[in-house]
Order: structure tokens, then sequence, then C-alpha cells
């Protein structure tokens, strides 16, 4: 497992933690406090915003887990995968990819996340 591939485990790790104590201890251990995310459904800076925005997902997408669709390809302080969400073991009900970018004491600053496939809104 590559050092990004580190990240990413943690990374999906996070959106998965349902206990909100535990969730924002691992946000704010893994991500820079000025962390910037960005994809189709929303953008968002901060900390606490992510942890709304996970808190919200979670709401929405009640029991599926993200999952890794397969190893991170990186280089220098950025790295790209492929994320699945769906029942654990079962297929996925969205997949999509994101690119990750690192600061130098290794945490997420900026998160750039595209959605391939996605159930009706």
């Amino acid at each position: 497992m590559s050092d990004f591939d580190s990240v990413v485990d943690r990374y999906l790790q996070v959106w998965n933690e349902t206990d909100p104590g535990a969730r924002r201890a691992a946000i704010d251990e893994l991500f820079a406090a000025d962390v910037r995310f960005v994809d189709p459904l929303a953008a968002v800076e901060g900390r606490a915003a992510v942890d709304e925005l996970i808190a919200g997902a979670q709401g929405r997408f009640t029991g599926l887990v993200f999952t890794a669709g397969g190893p991170a390809d990186a280089h220098h302080d950025q790295g790209r995968f492929t994320w699945h969400l769906g029942p654990a073991g079962g297929e996925p009900v969205a997949i999509g990819f994101d690119v990750a970018e690192i600061d130098a004491d290794g945490r997420i600053r900026l998160v750039l996340g595209f959605i391939d496939k996605m159930p009706a809104m």
C-alpha cells in the first residue's frame, strides 16, 4: 500500500464513521484546518463544513458504505482514486473519483470530486 493509499483508506473511513464525535476527531486529524472540498453536489471550506457534508451524505444514504474502487494513482502531493458507495459487499449505487492534495504535514487540503454514477435524486 502506498502512502497515498493509506490516506485514501483513512479518508473513506471518515466518510463511513457514523459516530459524530469520532468522525470529527478523525476529520481534525486527517484534514487541514482550511480544507476545501468541491464536487458536483457541494463546495465547502473548513473542517466543520466537511463534517456537516459527511453527516448529510450519511443521512441521505443510510446503511451504505464507501469503499475504494482500486488503488490510488499518486505523485508528489496529489493523488486520484475511485470510490464506490453501496451496501456492504454489494453492488455500488454510486461511483466516482476524487483528486486530493495533501499539505506538508500529510493532511488533506483539497478534494476535487467527480461523480460517474449516481442514483436518481
